[in-house]
């Protein structure tokens, strides 16, 4: 499912520096719902006695 990306829809009147605050800010909730989808996969395929199938997505972040 496609998604619209809510910070390339910001206005233009944004300094930089509060830009690349939005766009860690964002980065950083897409890593924690994937960490949390994760870790309820796993969660639920060791209460059914199974081994989670949990497909990996795209890489996360890297900070510097």
């Amino acid at each position: 499912m496609a998604r619209t990306s809510w910070w390339k829809s910001r206005p233009a009147g944004l300094a930089p520096i509060e830009q690349d605050r939005t766009e860690r800010c964002h980065q950083a909730d897409v890593s924690h719902a994937a960490a949390l989808r994760r870790a309820r996969a796993e969660r639920a395929a060791r209460e059914a006695g199974t081994a989670a199938a949990v497909p990996q997505t795209a890489p996360l972040g890297r900070t510097a």
